[in-house]
């Protein structure tokens, strides 16, 4: 990446995106570790340490863009650029987009580099399920009736609960209670080795007493999965095994041009595309593969069993049904583990996926090497966003 001119689309330095930092707090239990701390204080520390891993000044940050699926509102990209100390010239976006909202927060912060709005953006996502406010409908007469979660899809349309669209999906695609399990103990074994070989260390930032992902468990068998129980139709075979846990976090990643990265970083991850999908809300879990087939046709990139791959693991039934239609082996993805037994932070989960791919790309230093993001998202969308690792 020396020439101005090696950019495909002839881009100049100071319009190609390029994330060169990128920091996640390690992943909680909701009602745990962090079940006392709000969004904006879990976000808070993480923008402070990727600023701080580069020695970028924060009054040269042109914007702060986080995602965000169960706050009550307002602003919690500006109220968390506050507490972390960023001057208060620097404004604040919050993205929702349910579970894409950090990949499409980075997505955003790489489109404004590219149409020349700005030179330096933090992006990503926060989720803080324990602090989340009660929501309700009021009635004519004032009174209160609380509900769950937010309408996605018309009633007439469907709008299932993500445990039922799991297992609509693992019905329609023939994924077995076999295959979950086999994947989710995969998930689980890989994480743990990952943990264990310090491979999580230099991207994580540590709060509240937490210094590792809390979801990981590293004596889980295949016995033990067995025992689980249906979770969502008796007849089912979607589990508490096979499905991620509901967890806080926080992850962020600066975002600048090519022209500014070189005076603060030596490589990172060259931002070229990004794609997204809507999809049948009954089977949401599968949107990913729609996104990623639209973003991948653009580009170009023929085997995404090459590159580097991050997908949302929020049930094993959706990752199998995706990858059998992208054609992805389970073994090239996700191969330090995923959500299935580091958990799944809804806002967040996107950007902890490029979080992950930019520590797994320093780990391999192969110029070139592509590097894929994907989520599927509550309604019935799917995001993919598309990389390169680069030295510059």
């Amino acid at each position: 990446m020396r020439n101005e001119s090696t950019d495909p689309l002839g881009r100049t330095a100071d319009t190609i995106p390029v994330i060169i930092a990128a920091k996640r707090l390690p992943t909680a239990k909701a009602r745990g570790a962090y079940r006392g701390i709000g969004a904006h204080e879990l976000a808070a520390p993480v923008l402070r340490s990727v600023l701080a891993d580069v020695g970028l000044p924060a009054d040269t940050v042109d914007d702060v863009i986080l995602g965000n699926a169960t706050g009550g509102g307002g602003n919690v990209a500006r109220l968390a650029a506050l507490t972390a100390g960023i001057p208060a010239q620097v404004p604040g976006l919050t993205v929702d987009r349910q579970c894409g909202s950090g990949l499409e927060a980075v997505v955003l912060a790489c489109r404004l580099i590219q149409a020349g709005a700005g030179q330096t953006y933090l992006a990503g996502g926060v989720e803080s399920i324990s602090t989340a406010p009660a929501r309700a409908h009021r009635g004519d007469d004032g009174s209160l009736e609380f509900f769950d979660r937010a309408q996605f899809a018309p009633l007439a349309t469907g709008d299932p609960d993500a445990g039922v669209a799991a297992e609509n999906v693992a019905t329609l695609y023939s994924i077995s209670r076999e295959r979950q399990d086999a994947y989710a103990l995969q998930s689980h074994h890989r994480a743990s080795a990952a943990a264990l070989a310090g491979r999580f260390v230099q991207e994580l930032v540590p709060l509240g007493g937490l210094s590792e992902d809390a979801g990981l468990h590293r004596k889980l068998t295949p016995a033990l999965l067995a025992r689980f129980p249906a979770a969502f139709h008796s007849a089912g075979t979607v589990t508490a095994g096979n499905s991620c846990q509901d967890s806080d976090g926080a992850a962020a990643v600066l975002v600048t041009s090519l022209a500014r990265a070189r005076d603060f970083a030596p490589d990172g991850l060259v931002f070229h595309d990004s794609a997204t999908v809507g999809n049948d809300p009954n089977v949401m879990g599968v949107g990913a593969a729609h996104s990623s087939r639209k973003l991948l046709a653009r580009t170009g990139l023929g085997n995404p069993n090459d590159a580097l791959v991050e997908f949302n693991e929020a049930f094993a039934a959706q990752v199998l049904a995706v990858a059998d239609l992208l054609g992805l082996d389970p073994d090239c993805f996700n191969r330090d583990g995923g959500a299935l037994a580091l958990g799944h932070p809804y806002g967040a989960s996107g950007a902890v996926s490029v979080v992950r791919l930019l520590s797994q790309a320093r780990l391999r230093a192969e110029p070139g090497l592509p590097a894929l993001a994907m989520i599927s998202m509550a309604g019935g969308m799917g995001i993919s966003a598309q990389f390169s690792w680069e030295k510059f």
